[in-house]
Formats: C-alpha cells, structure tokens, sequence
C-alpha cells in the first residue's frame, strides 16, 4: 500500500520537532501532552499551538486513529449525577455497539484544561479509535475548550461549535415552547428556577428564558438558581410560594420541578390552580408526579446516535472533527401541571 506525502510526513513529527518549534524542551512537551499541571498557562498554549502547526499527536492515540484497528470509542465526561449525562453516555453506549464498538469511560474529577488532556492521553494509551467529550460544564481555567489536535472527536453539550464538532439538544427553542405555553395559558410573567451558572444547558435555558420574556413584552422575575437536584428545586419553591405574583414557573429540569411541586404542596398551594409549572428532560417518571408534569422532551437516544454517527465519519474517512453544531430537536409535552391563571 502506497503512503500519501502529507500522510509521511505526518509519520515523521516527532515530540522534538514540537518542542523546536514551540522553543520548549521535550521534556515540556510531554507534560503537555499528559495534562500535568505542572506548565504555565502560556507555555502549553505555545505548545500547544505548535502541536496543531506540525500535526502532531501521542503515538498511540495516531496509531488507533491511522489504522482504526481497536473498534472502541472514548468518552470524556465530567460528572454521571445529572439525568442528561447519564442517558446520553447510556444512549452513546448503544449506538456504538450497534456498530460493533465498545466504548470506554474515562470521569474527569476537576473540570479544567490540564485535567483533559490528561485524559485524552490516558485514552490513547488504551488505544481508541475516537472520543466523545460530554463537556457539560465550562473549564474552570479557560473561557474556551482546547482539545489535542487532529484526534477524531465530537464534543456533546458545548459551545465549541466554531472549532469542532458538537452536537447539542436545541435548549433554545425547548426553553421558548415552554415559555409560550405558559404566557398563552394567560400567565403575565414566567418565574425560572435555573441550573448551576457554570452549566451550558443551563445557561442556554436562562437566557431563553429571559429573551422570550422579553420578546412578549413582560416583566422578568430575578432568576433563581438550583444545582439541578430535586433538594434545590424544593428549597427555592418555598421561597417563590411567598411571590404573591409567582403564578407560573419554568423549572430547568425535572428534578428541580419535583422539588418545587412537594414545596408548593406544603406551602399549601395546589399545582396548577394556584401555580403552573414545567419541567426539562422529560424524564420517565415524569407522567407519574403529582400532578403529571408538563415538560420539555429531550431525544437523548438521537443525541447518542448523532454522536456515535459524527464519530463514525471521521474514522472511516480519516478527517478530523469538523467545526459545526448538529441541534436535536425538542418538543414539548403538556400534561396537568399547567393551566389558566386563577382568576
């Protein structure tokens, strides 16, 4: 089989050419590609920046991705609690055996830069042919993610569509089908309980929330923040039960809606008569709260799918992760939680 020029000379890169041209030592370069804490910002961004000049990658992550012998996919994910990384790891998992991959798991404890490339090199020392990276979170250490150069990789939940592939649930247009619901329903305003600020998903909604409020002309009630759990939901529902004018309430996913309904029931004020709410996932249960939630339905099983999919293409035609967003539709689901307004 005949070698392509560029092909050779991608072959020849070595970690002595980067740390040439980056003016570091090899022994620099190394820490960079292993994610050790240990090199000043500017000094791995320089490395950096050198890697994706020459194309270099670790050999073993090059080898799996050259010759695409070992059927097993990466996945980077920083957290397994919320219901949207567990059903979409879930989701990736099946689609990929689907297509007779296997898929290893690599948790990232802290959400930082260093933190990822290290788990990228532990991946390709465990030979992969690709990597999912649900992001989920904003780095703690950089306002942009920054991933290995020329690895085949789709990143889940981000805003890094500018510089790879992402595929995302479309949070906007779900957060505005809510909102419209409600004001339709009669409500002059939509209260939100929100997700963690340093969440896209949630930061994606909050902002929804407020442009659609917005939009229609109403007022905007100070957003109020959960950490996504059902405990969260429940202690900001006590406080919104007090709002005289709290009528309405979009909550950021259903957990946190759970938490708000048991507050509510205890405040003494009955879902939906005295006060609408909805929800964000659509979780299976969410049919059998008291009173049935209307929420937004997410699709993970086609954001599992369009993952394993866009990682798929880029091993079969030896590309790279290609700059775009695919959005995943979302629809909502209207159940007894909400109605008019009492008059």
């Amino acid at each position: 089989m005949t070698t392509t020029p560029s092909r050779r000379r991608k072959q020849r890169v070595s970690m002595a050419d980067v740390a040439r041209l980056a003016g570091v030592s090899s022994q620099t370069v190394s820490r960079v590609s292993n994610g050790h804490p240990s090199v000043v910002g500017s000094t791995r961004e320089q490395v950096l920046a050198a890697m994706k000049h020459l194309g270099y990658r670790p050999n073993s992550a090059a080898r799996a991705l050259r010759y695409g012998e070992f059927h097993t996919i990466g996945v980077i994910l920083f957290s397994l609690t919320s219901t949207g990384n567990s059903r979409t790891l879930e989701a990736i998992a099946t689609h990929a055996a689907g297509e007779g991959y296997a898929i290893t798991l690599i948790p990232v404890a802290v959400p930082t830069q260093d933190h990822v490339l290290g788990a990228f090199t532990r991946l390709g020392e465990l030979a992969v042919d690709a990597v999912i990276v649900i992001m989920e979170i904003h780095l703690l250490d950089t306002a942009t993610v920054t991933l290995p150069p020329g690895v085949h990789v789709v990143v889940v939940d981000s805003d890094a569509g500018d510089r790879y592939s992402v595929v995302d649930t479309d949070q906007t247009d779900g957060t505005r089908q809510a909102v419209r619901h409600l004001l339709e329903l009669g409500h002059r305003t939509v209260w939100h309980v929100a997700g963690p600020a340093e969440s896209f998903a949630g930061e994606r909604r909050a902002m929804a929330w407020r442009a659609s409020l917005e939009e229609a002309g109403c007022e905007v009630p100070p957003v109020r923040r959960g950490d996504w759990s059902g405990e969260s939901g429940y202690a900001v529902g006590l406080r919104l039960a007090d709002e005289p004018g709290c009528t309405a309430v979009f909550a950021g996913n259903d957990q946190m809606a759970l938490g708000l309904l048991r507050a509510f029931h205890e405040k003494g004020k009955v879902v939906p008569r005295d006060v609408s709410v909805v929800g964000f996932d659509d979780i299976p249960d969410a049919a059998s709260f008291i009173p049935p939630l209307t929420t937004v339905h997410q699709d993970f099983a086609e954001v599992g799918r369009a993952c394993v999919q866009g990682v798929l293409r880029q091993i079969r035609s030896d590309t790279p992760s290609v700059p775009g967003t695919t959005l995943v539709s979302t629809r909502l689901v209207t159940r007894r939680s909400t109605a008019p307004p009492a008059r």
